[in-house]
């Protein structure tokens, strides 16, 4: 494999940041020796501009678009918010403060919210006719003319009641406590340092609790952001160290917010945002969450890849990607019951927007690579088209959809055909019931939102489920194989889930959500599952500062 030449004048060595980087492939030994060699390419070259007192021109230095906020991508199933005049909390309909418009705010007026907050965006501060708030002294202090320094944090509590749960006869209640602190400090545009604490406890639960309900005292995020250059519109930035990501639909890389701990990596990124084009590339290790103790990385998993976003017009998009992930922990079970490691490439692309009033969304996906002695060959399709009926009452929209996930007939032959869906926000697509993944499965569903009022959101979804293969596994929110018939006999017909949530949004801080979730066992779970059929009710809320 050849590899693009690099400047040797640019090269750093970075095993004192990120020791032991890649497994021992010659392909990714090959890889690590590049990116060792010009991952900080621009570092070294830049130095002298990035700790420059004064802006070349002389003038003071002009924060109104520092940070460089990365928007959040459309999700499948988006929706509309409402505009016009109205009432855009419960607190402003309360005191009688109708709006002309909504307001601007860094925050999503919902309980659920998977940007990290490295990417909220507070740059509206600098204009002296914004809107006051109670924490406006904790944000964007400037600290003379070069330096900038914003505190922020959030804090939720969730109460659930599953029955069922698991696919168990076991009924439970229990409670989500989390806690986020962040502190981010500038200097200019060129440097940035960022940390963020996370706290996740959970009580009362009778059934083990997830690694993703608890995390006792550790960083979500630490991480450096150095500018390496401006390309025509936008800013280039290289970041270092624990880093959440977020891309696309999130259906297969996502910060995962459904979750107590939510998820994060470390390793190493760049990026480039313009206002039409939106360049990623990142080789990065997911974090092991070790709840008593400070979290260490996946020596034995590497997850890199290019992601590219063409921003044409305001509303619609198209993402390109590829992404490989090698996992060397050998627990791929192969041909012959032999087990190694596996390594999984996945090549795609979407579209997504609206026009006229149309909501539209296709997105595919291809896999290749190696699983233990077999090779990889999946796919997975997504696609979706809805209405926007912009004059009627509540702001009605409602989406047809269809997610397809290709499985395996046969687990021990040659070839490996079940879909693996990385590290997905799979709970939004499939079910907040989390037994069903995007692998071996067909999912038929309708979704619609209402607003009631702007400031209360009504979400119902519906799902009928099938396995693509009735011989492969029914495979869980978090892509663990759960049940399964070899010979498939038990069909492939596992159900189908209703799910009803309502948001709240109390004022800009506050937002309560509750939500229902039913799944009626098919053919196939009530052969593989006897007498379960779940059902998940929660009250959630959720304070940002």
């Amino acid at each position: 494999m050849s590899l693009p030449s690099c400047p040797a004048s640019q090269a750093i060595s970075i095993k004192t940041i990120l020791p032991n980087t890649f497994s021992a492939t010659p392909a990714i030994r090959r890889l690590e020796s590049f990116l060792k060699f010009c991952l900080f390419a621009g570092i070294l070259g830049t130095a002298p501009q990035v700790f420059a007192a004064e802006p070349e021109n002389g003038t003071r230095f002009d924060w109104s678009k520092v940070p460089p906020v990365t928007a959040p991508s459309r999700p499948g199933m988006f929706t509309i918010a409402p505009s016009g005049p109205g009432y855009y909390s419960l607190g402003d309909h309360v005191t009688g403060n109708q709006r002309p418009a909504p307001p601007v705010s860094p925050y999503a007026p919902y309980a659920l919210m998977t940007t990290p907050a490295f990417d909220i965006d507070f740059r509206y501060l600098e204009k002296p006719e914004h809107e006051k708030n109670i924490f406006d002294p904790l944000k964007r202090i400037h600290l003379g003319d070069d330096f900038l320094l914003s505190f922020g944090g959030n804090f939720w509590y969730r109460y659930a009641r599953e029955s069922d749960a698991r696919l168990t006869t076991t009924n439970d209640n229990y409670h989500l406590i989390r806690s986020r602190f962040h502190a981010d400090f500038w200097y200019q545009d060129r440097v940035r340092l960022f940390a963020e604490f996370l706290d996740a406890r959970t009580f009362g639960q009778g059934l083990t609790p997830l690694p993703t309900d608890v995390n006792h005292t550790d960083m979500l995020n630490l991480f450096a952001d150095i500018k390496i250059a401006n390309v025509k519109d936008g800013p280039a930035y290289l970041r270092v160290g624990r880093q959440e990501l977020l891309y696309g639909s999130q259906r297969l890389i996502s910060t995962l917010d459904w979750v107590n701990t939510r998820r994060t990596f470390q390793g190493v990124k760049g990026f480039w945002r313009s206002p039409t084009f939106d360049l990623d590339a990142f080789w990065v290790r997911p974090m092991n969450t070790e709840r008593g103790r400070f979290d260490n990385w996946d020596e034995k998993r590497e997850f890199f890849g290019l992601w590219g976003t063409y921003k044409p017009r305001k509303g619609q998009l198209a993402d390109f990607y590829f992404l490989s992930l090698d996992d060397n922990r050998g627990l791929a079970l192969g041909r012959n019951n032999m087990r190694g490691d596996s390594i999984v490439h996945t090549v795609g692309s979407r579209l997504a927007g609206d026009y006229n009033q149309f909501l539209y969304e296709l997105e595919g996906m291809y896999q290749f690579g190696q699983y233990s002695n077999q090779n990889i060959s999946a796919f997975a399709v997504a696609s979706g088209a809805g209405y926007h009926f912009k004059e009627a009452p509540m702001n009605p929209q409602f989406w047809l959809r269809y997610d397809f996930a290709s499985g395996d007939n046969n687990l021990s032959d040659g070839s490996r055909n079940t879909f693996n869906q990385l590290f997905p926000f799979g709970n939004y697509y499939l079910g907040w019931i989390d037994r069903v993944g995007r692998q071996n499965i067909h999912d038929f569903n309708a979704q619609i939102n209402l607003h009631p009022q702007p400031w209360a959101t009504f979400t119902a979804q519906y799902h009928r489920f099938y396995l693509a293969n009735k011989r492969d596994f029914l495979y869980n929110a978090a892509g663990a194989a759960t049940l399964r018939d070899a010979t498939g006999q038990s069909g492939s017909y596992v159900g189908d889930e209703i799910d009803f949530r309502l948001n709240i949004h109390v004022d800009r801080h506050e937002d309560v959500l509750v939500g229902y979730s039913k799944l009626f066992a098919g053919d196939f779970l009530k052969a593989q599952a006897p007498r379960v059929s779940p059902d998940l009710f929660y009250v959630q809320y959720n304070f940002r500062f």
